[in-house]
C-alpha cells in the first residue's frame, strides 16, 4: 500500500484556503489566465489518456497496490459548478484543485503511469503557477465555497493516499474546465 504524509497537501490546501482569489472579480497585476481560455486539444488528450489509463490500470489491479479500502469522498461532487460562483471564489476553487491535482499526479506511480502522468503533471504544475498569481490574500470565501474547502480538508485527513488520488484523476478533466471557466471570467 502507498503511505505518504499528506502534511505538504494539507499545508498547500490550507494556505489556499486561509487566503483567496481575485480582488473584487478583477484580475490582478501579475495575474495571466488567458492562455488557458481554450485547453489544447493535445494537451486534454493527455490528460484523458492518463486518466484511463489509470482506470484501465486499477481495474486489473496493476496500478498503485490499491487497497480494497472504500473511498468514501465525494469531493467532486457539488451541487454548484465554477460558473456559478464569483468570479474570486472561481480562482480559489481552481487553486485548490490543482494543488490536490499537482500533489495526487506527483506521487510515485509504476514507470508506465508515471510517464503518462509526466505531461498532464508538467500542464498542471505551470497551470497551479499562473492561479497562484491571482491570488489575494485578502479575499474570503463564500459559504457555497468555505463547506467545499472544509470538506476537502477533511478529506485529506480522512481518506487514503489510494483514495484521494482516484477520486483526483477520475475528476481532471472538470479541474481542466474549471480552469478554462477561470480564465474565461464573465464568459464562462
Amino acid at each position: 500500500m502507498l503511505c505518504l504524509s499528506l502534511a505538504p497537501l494539507l499545508v498547500l490546501v490550507l494556505g489556499v484556503s486561509l487566503g483567496a482569489a481575485f480582488p473584487h472579480d478583477a484580475l490582478g497585476k501579475g495575474c495571466r489566465l488567458s492562455q488557458y481560455q481554450s485547453i489544447a486539444p493535445e494537451q486534454r488528450h493527455a490528460v484523458d489518456r492518463m486518466r484511463q489509463e489509470f482506470f484501465f490500470s486499477l481495474s486489473l489491479g496493476l496500478c498503485l497496490q490499491v487497497t480494497t479500502h472504500k473511498c468514501n469522498t465525494k469531493l467532486f461532487y457539488r451541487k454548484w459548478n465554477a460558473a456559478n460562483l464569483p468570479m474570486s471564489d472561481r480562482v480559489l476553487l481552481v487553486a485548490a484543485e490543482l494543488n490536490l491535482t499537482t500533489a495526487m499526479l506527483g506521487l510515485p506511480a509504476a514507470p508506465g503511469f508515471a510517464e503518462l502522468c509526466r505531461e498532464p503533471l508538467h500542464f498542471f504544475r505551470t497551470a497551479r503557477e499562473a492561479v497562484q498569481d491571482c491570488v489575494d490574500p485578502s479575499h474570503q470565501p463564500s459559504g457555497r465555497l468555505r463547506h467545499w474547502l472544509h470538506k476537502l480538508q477533511n478529506a485529506m485527513r480522512a481518506e487514503s493516499t489510494e483514495c484521494l488520488r482516484a477520486t483526483t484523476i477520475l475528476h481532471v478533466l472538470q479541474v481542466l474546465d474549471n480552469l478554462r471557466c477561470a480564465a474565461l471570467q464573465d464568459k464562462c
